[in-house]
């Protein structure tokens, strides 16, 4: 080689040296004074890109559809009571069907009221000269006070967790006699990890709802609490909320004020108490609320929380319902005194019940109006003047064709009517391709009428993509919070779980958990594992959507999220 030729490949070496010197330096220099968190959304970001520019994403023309007006109808969405099973069978033709919630109507140590009304039957007590039986329904509190307020099904008598659904079923106008204040002892807490306990009690003195909002509001406590719509423990805690901000006028200025300052910085309203406590045990809940019997049952919780029993006892009282014959009247009082014997009394308290007794409710009797108007008050500010924004994506595979796609139709049109109209959403649908159906606006009557027109249009055919459809979404959102920040983002998926083509959840589970965003499956004939798997990567609900209270549940779900 000639001299000349040495030259110039030295040359280029030194050039290609100092070009990769100053890229590398560029590349490192510009991650300095950045912290982890910005250089991991940075490269989200990039990743966010890449995922969705090899997707074959298309739009549709948005065709505006028919929409109802008038408000949600709870009645019309609840299904068939034999949805809710019997517990305990009547074996008499002379008998009462009883309401009782879960907590003592279930199975295992959640089954005491069973094993008692089990007993009574067998116990040949007369009423009328005839022998006397009760029918146990299992059915939460809240949802059962759905059907008792909307007239769809009332029982003889019902026994919820706490006095609260009472009074409200009173005040819809449905007559309500108190045969018994207590059947069984409960009491709602506040379970908080000891060390942020101890440092609670460090600062504050002592650790009650009123401290705990404070703590909250100070950004000093991650906390999660449930449904008040559908969670006796989440109605108590939200009015023993708002007594503590204002307790002459729960519903006045001050305590609204009150609740909106704490409200913005909790983080965590779970429709499940299943739900809270997954979320607690992958450690982003400090605290949380929860009933004694299931706190003083579970291990994993009394080894490392403490407990804090706050507002109305969860006593579990018996009401009979309507214009009942004096016989009907009879059995559920002979009942109640049953139930009071000793021997059942100490069978509850092996089962976790009748413990703390020495607790006497903070609060004074709060009318049945006023609850109704404390959950409307929820639903209006629970988040705290930051509107969602949310994309439903919907899977129209062919393997959704028929039933599941009726269903997953009828679904959305109801369900959307519990939606709030601060938010904005956007519907995506896909299949081999996905298709933006809906771009994300403002949730008024124009954008529902586009999106029952979208619903509307879907039809299934081709594979099953689901995980396209998510990055899509997901893009639409990050879109939609470069224009506005405050927003927070929500994804609904509604599928049959089955994937199997485009991107696997392996691909973009890390961009889900750098961005934090919950999504929220509704499986329709589904692989639920497979929806589950999605949904528990930042701690949302997953929904068998296969059953009549689809839309019910839907709503409950809206209710909470949006």
């Amino acid at each position: 080689m000639t001299k000349k030729g040495k030259f110039f490949l030295l040359a280029v070496f030194i050039v290609a040296l100092v070009f990769a010197l100053v890229y590398y330096g560029i590349n490192l220099t510009s991650n300095l004074g950045k912290s982890k968190t910005e250089v991991t959304s940075e490269n989200a970001g990039k990743q966010l890109n890449k995922l969705y520019s090899s997707i074959s994403v298309s739009s549709e023309a948005p065709i505006k559809g028919q929409i109802d007006l008038n408000p949600a109808d709870v009645g019309e969405s609840l299904p068939d009571i034999s949805k809710f099973a019997i517990s305990v069978t009547n074996t008499t033709d002379n008998f009462v069907e009883i309401f009782s919630s879960t907590e003592k109507s279930g199975t295992g140590i959640d089954g005491w009221l069973n094993g008692v009304a089990n007993d009574f039957n067998k116990a040949n007590i007369a009423v009328g000269g005839k022998p006397a039986s009760v029918k146990i329904r299992n059915i939460a509190s809240g949802t059962a006070a759905d059907y008792i307020k909307s007239g769809k099904y009332v029982p003889d008598a019902y026994t919820p967790s706490n006095e609260l659904w009472g009074e409200m079923v009173k005040a819809s106008g449905v007559k309500t006699q108190t045969v018994s204040k207590r059947l069984v002892g409960n009491v709602p807490g506040i379970v908080i990890a000891k060390a942020k306990y101890d440092t609670l009690v460090a600062k504050y003195g002592s650790v009650n709802v009123k401290t705990i909002t404070e703590a909250i509001s100070n950004n000093e406590l991650s906390f999660g609490y449930t449904d008040p719509f559908a969670s006796s423990t989440g109605l108590n805690f939200l009015v023993t909320a708002l007594n503590s901000f204002d307790s002459t006028n729960i519903l006045g200025e001050k305590a609204v004020q009150g609740f909106e300052k704490f409200q913005a910085n909790v983080p965590f309203i779970a429709s499940t108490t299943l739900q809270m406590r997954d979320a607690a045990k992958s450690g982003s809940l400090d605290g949380f609320v929860l009933e004694y019997q299931t706190y003083v049952n579970a291990a994993d919780l009394k080894n490392g929380y403490v407990f804090t029993p706050f507002g109305v006892r969860h006593d579990s009282p018996l009401f009979a319902l309507g214009d009942l014959p004096q016989a009907k009247l009879d059995i559920i009082k002979k009942f109640a005194e049953f139930v009071a014997q000793d021997k059942y009394q100490q069978s509850a308290k092996d089962n976790g019940f009748n413990g703390l007794d020495t607790y006497k409710s903070e609060l004074n009797a709060v009318d049945g109006s006023l609850l109704s108007s404390a959950q409307k008050l929820w639903k209006e500010k629970k988040n705290s003047n930051k509107a969602i924004a949310a994309v439903f994506v919907t899977d129209v595979s062919g393997s959704m064709s028929g039933e599941p796609m009726n269903r997953m139709k009828e679904s959305l049109i109801k369900g959307q009517k519990y939606l709030g109209k601060d938010n904005s959403i956007g519907l995506v649908s896909y299949s081999n391709a996905v298709t933006i159906n809906l771009p994300i606006a403002k949730y008024d009557t124009n954008q529902q009428s586009m999106f029952v027109g979208a619903v509307n249009s879907l039809q299934a055919s081709g594979g099953t993509a689901t995980f396209d459809g998510i990055v899509v979404a997901l893009k639409m959102l990050q879109d939609q919070m470069a224009l506005d920040p405050s927003i927070k983002p929500i994804i609904f998926v509604m599928s049959d779980g089955e994937t199997n083509q485009g991107l696997s959840l392996k691909d973009i589970r890390g961009l889900i958990e750098t961005y934090k965003v919950p999504i929220y499956t509704i499986g329709y004939n589904a692989d639920i594992k497979a929806l589950q798997s999605i949904s528990s990567i930042n701690e949302a609900a997953s929904i068998n959507a296969d059953t009549d209270d689809v839309v019910y549940k839907l709503g409950n779900l809206f209710n909470v999220q949006m």
